[in-house]
């Protein structure tokens, strides 16, 4: 019998990034990109790529301790008026609110419109408050700069936070300005309270820590998802510096920019494009006592990597129904194949069942969606070629020898 011809076909996708600020706001990038690892299978998460600026920039081996990075914004901010000795509330002094609460956004893929939800909360916020020179000196007695600072507020040093903000680890000060930043656990004011009368104060830049959510890669199409997440800047606004520290803009823009760059490789073992259908135990019972084979078949073995959902389906070049068939060359009588797939551990099909032995069908039912718990890096999983007894029979009785066909097993990312 003539071996049966078998190709394998993998589709995969990757696309890159790209993204559009938006009008007359202060922006920022946030991007992240999910590439499978083949030394990490269990790390099914967005690695963030987006450049640390600021704080962290300046002192990582602080934002490493806490796991944290930060941005530096020119968010500038200047008091409208004297910030009062010992001022009656928060409000009319050197205070910080910021969205630590978690808040979601949504981002769409480019190309399909598909849609998912990332999260994102401040998590630390950090200045320089620049104060007049000669100020520090009011408080007297030849001390340090150091202690000036210190005297200047209630509550110690600026590097050491206001509740419910935390201490973040390097506070820097000179004469006339003092920079720090300040974790933010909650979503509540962080206030100092001015000792001595401060004509006149500024912040230079906004430093500010965040934390991000996302998706699941795994559940997600190969290429681009962008979306974008606004806060509004001011009194009584999301980032909120008070009634005297007024900004110089109004509106922070996040422009979310998520990659998904998926796997999905098929390996078929060299000559394994040739298939024969044999029977069990091969052709010697037939041969020498006539009895016929129950079937014909054959198990060919490939390894497939895949960090995304795929379908499989086939073509034929001879058809049989919604399956593939051989044919004989000379009479052109034709019987069935039935094909099918068993996928490896960590593969599942769209209700989470494992996949052995799925019928592999040319309008694709049945196997129109399968998808991965974990990245599956180089597993093995099985294709089955099977002639039934029936047809068997009509191959032998006609007294052909040679049947033929070529078979095309797609796997698709396309999903």
């Amino acid at each position: 019998m003539k071996p049966l011809s078998v190709a394998v076909r993998s589709v995969v996708s990757v696309l890159l990034l790209a993204c559009v600020p938006a009008a007359n706001a202060l922006s920022r990038d946030i991007t992240a990109v999910f590439r499978p690892d083949a030394s990490k299978p269990q790390e099914n998460t967005f690695r963030n790529t987006t450049p640390v600026s600021g704080y962290c920039a300046t002192y990582p081996h602080q934002c490493e301790l806490a796991k944290m990075f930060s941005i530096r914004l020119p968010l500038t901010s200047n008091s409208i008026g004297p910030i009062q000795a010992n001022h009656g509330g928060a409000r009319q002094g050197a205070m910080f609110k910021v969205p630590a609460n978690w808040r979601p956004a949504q981002i769409t893929h480019t190309a399909t419109g598909e849609t998912e939800v990332v999260e994102v909360r401040f998590s630390g916020i950090g200045s320089r408050y620049r104060i007049p020179a000669g100020v520090v000196n009011v408080v007297g007695g030849g001390v340090s700069l150091l202690e000036a600072h210190k005297r200047l507020w209630r509550g110690s040093s600026w590097v050491n936070a206001p509740a419910p903000c935390q201490y973040s680890g390097v506070g820097v000060y000179t004469a006339i300005d003092y920079e720090f930043f300040w974790k933010a656990p909650v979503e509540e004011v962080c206030a100092k309270t001015a000792l001595y009368s401060i004509p006149a104060m500024s912040y230079t830049h906004v430093d500010f820590a965040y934390e991000l959510r996302t998706p699941n890669p795994l559940k997600m199409s190969s290429g681009q998802y962008t979306g974008t997440l606004t806060y509004t800047v001011g009194p009584g606004q999301d980032v909120d510096l008070g009634d005297v520290m007024i900004p110089n803009d109004s509106v922070l823009t996040l422009n979310f920019n998520l990659t998904v760059e998926h796997t999905l490789k098929v390996e078929v073992p060299p000559g394994g494009n040739r298939v024969e259908l044999v029977p069990q135990d091969g052709w010697q019972a037939w041969l020498n006592s006539g009895r016929k084979p129950v079937r014909l078949f054959r198990d060919q073995r490939f390894h497939i990597s895949a960090s995304s959902r795929f379908k499989m389906g086939l073509e034929c070049q001879h058809i049989s129904g919604n399956t593939c068939a051989i044919t004989e060359t000379g009479s052109g009588h034709a019987v069935p194949v039935d094909v099918s797939v068993t996928l490896p551990d960590g593969l599942t099909d769209a209700s989470g069942q494992p996949v052995n032995r799925r019928r592999l069908l040319r309008d694709g039912s049945g196997t129109e969606l399968f998808q991965p718990g974990l990245y599956v890096d180089r597993r093995p999983g099985m294709l089955h070629f099977e002639v039934g007894r029936s047809s068997v029979e009509e191959m032998l009785d006609g007294g052909a020898t040679r049947y033929s066909g070529d078979v095309t097993v797609i796997w698709d990312s396309e999903v």
